[in-house]
């Protein structure tokens, strides 16, 4: 699978489990250790952790790949996977803000992407709650 092929894939899999203001940024022509960052974030802890689990397992049980490692799983407050090609970022929301991959990579280009319908619900539902994070 080649590299935009298999962050789309991760993208869809983030999405199943409602992770919100995602963001696929292609860098290969900043960095040399990866094509695509995927920066996702997550409601809480436990929802951080069950997009990290559900991309691993699907990739595992559906496209026979795994992760080459994961960082930040127990925790649940910033996970990385590293698929080589694309290395993920799940962040808890108020996270993401602190650490600003955003700003950080804010020259990437941003491979465009569909959203699911329920996300814009998920980010005036975020801003609601007073957590704060980088759209």
């Amino acid at each position: 699978m080649d590299a935009k092929l298999l962050a789309l894939r991760l993208t869809e899999l983030a999405f199943d489990k409602k992770a919100f203001n995602l963001k696929v940024l292609h860098v290969s022509d900043l960095v040399g250790y990866t094509d695509y960052l995927i920066v996702a974030s997550g409601r809480s802890d436990r929802q951080v952790k069950a997009i990290a689990d559900h991309i691993s397992l699907s990739m595992k049980k559906e496209d026979g790949r795994l992760a080459n490692g994961i960082e930040g799983a127990d925790g649940g407050q910033w996970v990385l996977m590293d698929y080589g090609d694309v290395v993920v970022h799940v962040f808890n929301a108020p996270v993401r803000g602190y650490y600003d991959l955003d700003g950080l990579w804010q020259e990437a280009e941003k491979l465009p992407i569909e959203t699911p319908a329920w996300e814009d619900e998920m980010v005036e539902s975020v801003f609601e709650q007073g957590v704060i994070f980088q759209p």
